[in-house]
């Protein structure tokens, strides 16, 4: 990790609704949530690599 995000009590209440949300999307099944969280951002790395121009390999899923 490059470096620790820190959030205020407002940002912490709004990171917590998105959860939330997320949570309820996956049938209450948070190792579920978690799981498919990790593909979204892999896929997202994958495509912040591309734009850099830097080799692009595939992470998750």
């Amino acid at each position: 990790m490059d470096h620790i995000v820190r959030l205020d009590s407002r940002q912490e209440a709004a990171l917590q609704q998105a959860a939330d949300k997320f949570i309820k999307l996956h049938g209450g099944d948070t190792v579920k949530a978690l799981k498919e969280m990790i593909v979204l951002n892999g896929h997202l790395q994958d495509e912040l690599d591309k734009m850099k121009g830097e080799p692009h390999g595939r992470r998750y899923g």
